[in-house]
């Protein structure tokens, strides 16, 4: 059986990082943007990442152009913008695909093991993207594939996958996973 470990992602150097590498710690790999109405998230994310660091959490930030070409710009415009505007300080990568035939395999990986979790209908922007995903799929909601910017998925420390959080899960939701994982 796969783990996350099988896998690499480039870095914004052009290099493979080996997921092995962090092999033993509890991964949140995300897909982002720089110009999505989730974008604000990333302030989220760098204060769970700095309260949960310590502890062995890991946020691994894929920038996506795939979603409304939401994330325009280098690979490196894209880090000073978080950088400078929500203080990130968790790893960022090269910009890469998470759908279709120019895919990162891990993200074929992942949606193999975790489909679609469904939009919180209590977020205020669920009926907008489930509108505008029926609309371009009926079914949609069947295929696996990533639906929008700030998707995640939560990683065990033995690298398997533990959880997908569409862009519309409340942080705080997030967060206790992640804390629970990291109690394990």
């Amino acid at each position: 059986m796969s783990t996350v470990y099988d896998f690499t992602l480039t870095n914004k150097k052009g290099q493979e990082v080996s997921l092995k590498d962090f092999e033993g710690q509890v991964l949140l790999i995300v897909n982002t943007a720089s110009r999505c109405g989730f974008t604000p998230q990333y302030e989220e994310l760098e204060t769970i990442y700095e309260e949960l660091h310590p502890n062995g959490l890991e946020i691994l930030d894929i920038p996506c152009n795939q979603f409304g070409q939401q994330a325009p710009g280098t690979d490196e415009e894209i880090t000073q913008f978080c950088q400078l505007t929500y203080g990130t300080k968790f790893p960022q990568f090269r910009k890469s695909e998470v759908n279709g035939p120019g895919a990162l395999p891990l993200y074929v990986w992942l949606k193999s093991q975790k489909g679609f979790a469904g939009f919180d209908p209590s977020h205020p922007i669920a009926g907008v993207l489930e509108q505008m995903l029926a609309k371009a799929d009926p079914n949609f909601k069947e295929n696996p594939d990533i639906k929008w910017n700030f998707t995640k998925f939560l990683i065990s420390r033995e690298g398997e996958i533990i959880a997908r959080f569409e862009p519309t899960t409340d942080m705080q939701t997030v967060k206790e996973a992640i804390k629970k994982a990291l109690e394990k």
